[in-house]
């Protein structure tokens, strides 16, 4: 499983798909590979993880 060269979809960059992380995505059931650079990924989760979300609710919320 030879490392791969990837583009991110939001920066356009290439990034290499190390044979190490496909093995890690391989391990962990993920079916398809990385669409961002870890650069992007990180800003993503932050952007997530800063109250970026809403929603909030799911099962039970309206009883």
């Amino acid at each position: 499983m030879p490392d791969k060269t990837l583009t991110c979809k939001d920066c356009r960059s290439e990034f290499v798909f190390t044979e190490g992380e496909q093995a890690f995505y391989k391990e962990k059931g993920f079916e398809n590979e990385p669409q961002r650079c870890p650069d992007c990924r990180r800003a993503r989760k932050a952007q997530r993880n800063n109250g970026g979300g809403g929603g909030g609710g799911g099962y039970g919320s309206r009883w």
